[in-house]
């Protein structure tokens, strides 16, 4: 490793020569780990950091969303349980949960289903060999009241032509997690 040297200060490493981060056809890249962009997808790169300003504004959102709607202290992945449990009035088992949430870690789903059981959110009925989880009463009123907070603070201040190009960001964002999962599977066996 080279190292450099000014007047007065000790030897210290060289920086990494990473290439330029290259601009695309909208300016400069805008990342925040210039040394993972890869010339070939720039634009991947882009991506993921506004994946990762918009998965954390969803978070918050969501929980302070549900904060409003009465259920404070609650994680994400709490939210999104609750949400799902609820989806569709059905009954759920934690591996369907987890499938339908795409979280591997089935004990992070388990715990936040717990913690939904002991606040009478969400209620569980043992079926033969499975636990089922559905939302109580008091569930189904603070997933109502999320739908209306929802529905003044978010979904008011989405225009017409907006909706359709969320649509399609929608699919797209379903595909790459698609292509994640493939490239995570294929990490795996290095």
């Amino acid at each position: 490793m080279s190292r450099r040297k000014t007047a007065g200060s000790p030897a210290q490493p060289a920086a990494p020569a990473y290439p330029r981060v290259a601009e695309t056809s909208m300016g400069a890249a805008i990342v925040s780990s210039a040394h993972l962009v890869s010339e070939r997808s720039t634009e991947l790169s882009e991506f993921e950091f506004g994946l990762i300003i918009a998965g954390n504004a969803f978070a918050r959102w969501a929980v302070r969303c549900m904060a409003a709607a009465g259920m404070p202290d609650l994680t994400l992945t709490d939210v999104l349980v609750l949400h799902h449990v609820n989806h569709r009035e059905r009954s759920k088992k934690l591996a369907d949960i987890c499938f339908t949430l795409n979280y591997e870690d089935t004990h992070v789903v388990n715990y936040s289903l717990k913690k939904l059981v002991a606040l009478g959110a969400v209620e569980s009925e043992k079926i033969g060999k499975e636990v089922f989880y559905r939302t109580s009463p008091v569930g189904q009123r603070i997933a109502q009241r999320y739908r209306e907070v929802r529905e003044a603070c978010l979904i008011s201040a989405i225009s017409a032509d907006e909706n359709e190009e969320i649509g399609q960001l929608a699919a797209l964002l379903r595909a790459l997690s698609g292509l994640y999962d493939q490239a995570a599977r294929a990490a795996t066996s290095l």
